[in-house]
């Protein structure tokens, strides 16, 4: 399986703009800029796509952990905040809500550390990840 993206820009870095399109169409020619990134301008930028994947890939892990284990959630609410630092991507730090029916605080907590370590976001990120979950 293969999945792509494509980014057009124009001009410099700092006055120019861009845009992002995915495969799926979820973002078609949605805007990008300096303001965006750096600033509190319109539009998405790269460590926000970050986010959402590393989010959505940690939470989809962790449903099929649960799955495994026996549980079905009612609901995984996945927080993610990726911290940008002198030119690098230097932490993503994932907050979890989540309503398991039935499941121990000792089988959550393994479940959570597992999707932590496993899932293929986390596997392709080379900096510090960390959670903080709660189990409701």
């Amino acid at each position: 399986m293969k999945r792509h993206a494509t980014a057009v820009w124009q001009g410099s870095g700092k006055s120019g703009k861009g845009t992002l399109s995915s495969q799926s169409t979820v973002l078609n020619e949605t805007q990008y800029s300096f303001n965006s990134r750096f600033e509190d301008g319109v539009g998405t930028n790269p460590e926000e796509l970050i986010a959402a994947a590393h989010a959505g890939c940690f939470t989809m892990k962790l449903s099929f952990n649960i799955d495994e284990a026996g549980f079905t959630a009612d609901k995984l609410e996945t927080k993610c905040e990726v911290k940008f630092e002198n030119g690098a991507v230097v932490s993503s730090h994932l907050i979890l809500n989540a309503t398991v029916p039935g499941i121990s605080q000792e089988k959550f907590d393994e479940v959570v550390a597992d999707a932590e370590k496993n899932c293929p976001i986390s596997k392709l990120l080379n900096t510090s990840i960390s959670v903080e979950a709660t189990l409701a």
